[in-house]
């Protein structure tokens, strides 16, 4: 607030157009001006500087909020990482067992179609054997026998 000091240091008062006034000392208005405004000036200044200091204060105490805030900020994103990973590890776990166990399901079930087709093929060998069999003896018998001459067909 010095420009108001400023102000009243160089305040020059400018005569009015007219007649001096009659008899006795000049007032020296200037004087009485400063006089006038120089204690709320100077409680302006005051204020001013307590203002200043507060807002200072405030600035340093904002500050260290953030800071505090950013500690804590820093520390609630950490726990979230370690909650996720404890969380993608368990997930893992899950479907790992759960592969396990699709293919120890595909495993038996696989184990049960071949107990069916071995079933299946050893009740049908028997027929099968006996059908392969005749058709060789037939193959071996119709061999046997000589084939017609040429002369006996002309």
């Amino acid at each position: 607030m010095t420009g108001f000091r400023d102000f009243l240091t160089r305040f020059r008062p400018v005569a009015s157009p007219g007649r001096a006034a009659p008899g006795g000392v000049p007032a020296d208005r200037s004087a009485e001006l400063r006089a006038e405004l120089l204690p709320p000036l100077t409680l302006l200044e005051q204020a001013e500087a307590e203002a200043r200091s507060v807002r200072e204060r405030a600035d340093a105490a904002a500050a260290a909020r953030r800071q505090e805030a950013e500690v804590l900020a820093a520390g609630i994103v950490a726990g979230a990482h370690e909650k996720a990973r404890r969380a993608r590890g368990r997930a893992a776990g899950l479907s790992l067992r759960a592969a396990r166990s699709e293919a120890a399901e595909l495993l038996a079930a696989a184990d049960r179609e071949a107990v069916a087709v071995r079933t299946r093929a050893g009740s049908r060998t028997p027929a099968l054997t006996e059908r392969a069999l005749a058709l060789v003896l037939h193959d071996i018998t119709e061999q046997r026998e000589p084939p017609p001459s040429r002369e006996a067909g002309s």
